[in-house]
């Protein structure tokens, strides 16, 4: 890369070299069951420095309301989940970027709020599973640079960006997407004036606010990634908008004003920083946010993630470039 991500280097230079091998993960891991696995491949799966819970998740979010927040600034992002009937929540991404996992509960659905720095990747599962309701951590390994979550109640490893487990006694279940979306603050603020609610901050010492990857958004080539990079000259880091196994480039939805196509109508609205720009959250550089809504306005799952991710995962998907 071009420019160094600050807590990227100082991870991997203090982490000892861990092989590709669940011999050498054992001891760390000793109630997952490494004979199950839907990957070709260990080699598939490397340290990203940090241990397990190195990046710790939270699971006792606290909030309060929009009006009473004061740490956030206008344009900074925020991951929101709206589940009918109960308040719309945000995650500031100032918490997220640091801890990745927030397990919550929202009138009663148990729900993990998941972000994943080196693929943007902004997902909501629902916690619950034939297997009962799992809380996540993360496991400090990553596969295709996108984060390798866990589950508590079994040790089985997921991979976020799917939401599918490819390790242990869950591996080939799928956890439910839930619709959900990444805007300023003040987008939020502005819709949800007396009854949003927002995230407090942890209590844990961390610089919130600060981005710890500085400069990776414009970087040459992502961190850990040896895949292939995404076809028809789009750049690995890049924002795509992923609904099902189609990519629509942020880029080519600023420059229509939005697109109605695939039986949904994605919009971009100017208002929200980078995470992963500058070394301050709230003064990267405006990449706008995106909605994606059904023809009945119902709000869409989709993801904001960087190119190179995308072809990682949907290697046969979808690039929606013209119309």
């Amino acid at each position: 890369m071009h420019r160094v991500l600050s807590l990227v280097a100082l991870v991997v230079l203090a982490a000892t070299p861990v092989l590709s091998d669940p011999a050498s993960w054992k001891r760390e891991w000793p109630e997952t069951d490494f004979s199950k696995k839907n990957i070709e491949s260990w080699g598939e799966i490397q340290s990203g420095g940090p241990p397990r819970d190195g990046i710790p998740a939270i699971n006792a979010p606290e909030f309060h309301k929009a009006t009473s927040e004061t740490a956030l600034q206008a344009n900074e992002p925020v991951m929101t989940v709206a589940i009918s009937g109960e308040s719309e929540r945000a995650y500031p991404i100032r918490y997220l970027i640091w801890h990745e996992i927030v397990n919550d509960t929202i009138g009663g659905v148990p729900v993990a709020v998941t972000f994943c720095p080196l693929c943007n990747s902004g997902v909501t599962f629902d916690r619950r599973t034939k297997h009962g309701v799992l809380t996540f951590g993360v496991s400090g390994k990553l596969r295709n640079s996108d984060m390798v979550m866990f589950d508590r109640e079994t040790e089985s490893w997921w991979q976020q960006a799917v939401g599918i487990a490819i390790v242990g006694d869950l591996t080939g279940t799928k956890l439910r997407m839930i619709p959900g979306w990444m805007e300023s603050w003040k987008q939020f603020k502005t819709r949800n004036q007396d009854a949003g609610l927002v995230m407090k901050a942890p209590a844990q010492r961390r610089p919130y606010g600060r981005n710890p990857y500085q400069g990776y958004d414009s970087s040459a080539r992502p961190f850990l990634y040896n895949g292939e990079m995404p076809p028809h000259g789009i750049s690995p880091v890049a924002r795509v908008v992923r609904v099902g196994d189609r990519a629509w480039p942020v880029a080519r939805i600023r420059a229509s004003g939005g697109v109605t196509e695939a039986g949904v109508r994605i919009s971009w609205e100017a208002g929200q920083a980078s995470a992963l720009d500058t070394g301050e959250i709230a003064r990267g550089r405006d990449v706008g946010s995106i909605r994606v809504r059904d023809a009945q306005g119902r709000d869409v799952v989709h993801d904001v993630m960087f190119a190179f991710a995308f072809h990682a995962f949907w290697p046969n998907g979808h690039w929606m470039i013209a119309p």
